[in-house]
């Protein structure tokens, strides 16, 4: 799929170039080059931008270890901190789909259902490019985890 070739034994991606106003169109063909380098380039730049506001954190909590007499002010600190602390759980979670994404890039697979097969439309790789299902799928999943959920 990717416009790959081998020099020395290694593959080596050719560049694509990709205009700074490009956006994926239904009209031309589902994930052709241009496509995945722009999926590739929105996935790296929201990584990127994850991986930055969790060095912040880090460096904030190092920052922050001081001692607070104010039992209140003391609790508040720790509610702030322990919040931050979900948060940058969430974002590592959300790293790692990304890391998953980008595979799926480099193998190939990026776009495609898991569950169909089918391409996952545009919009929503556009709005959600970790998304691994197609909306029905996805639908479909969610009202059968409701329905376990329920029992």
């Amino acid at each position: 799929m990717a416009n790959v070739s081998r020099i020395e034994g290694k593959l080596m991606k050719q560049e694509v170039f990709l205009p700074d106003d490009y956006r994926p169109a239904e009209g031309e063909p589902f994930m052709n080059d241009r496509q995945v380098e722009y999926f590739r380039r929105k996935l790296l730049n929201w990584k990127s931008e994850l991986l930055a506001g969790s060095k912040d954190t880090i460096e904030g909590l190092q920052d922050g270890t001081r001692n607070i007499p104010d039992v209140a002010d003391r609790a508040s600190e720790e509610t702030d901190r322990a919040l931050e602390l979900r948060t940058r759980d969430r974002q590592r979670k959300l790293v790692a789909k990304i890391d998953s994404a980008l595979r799926r890039i480099d193998e190939g697979e990026y776009g495609y259902c898991i569950v169909t097969g089918e391409p996952i439309s545009l919009k929503r790789l556009d709005a959600r490019p970790i998304a691994t299902m197609s909306l029905e799928a996805q639908e479909r999943h969610e009202r059968r985890e409701k329905v376990h959920r329920d029992d």
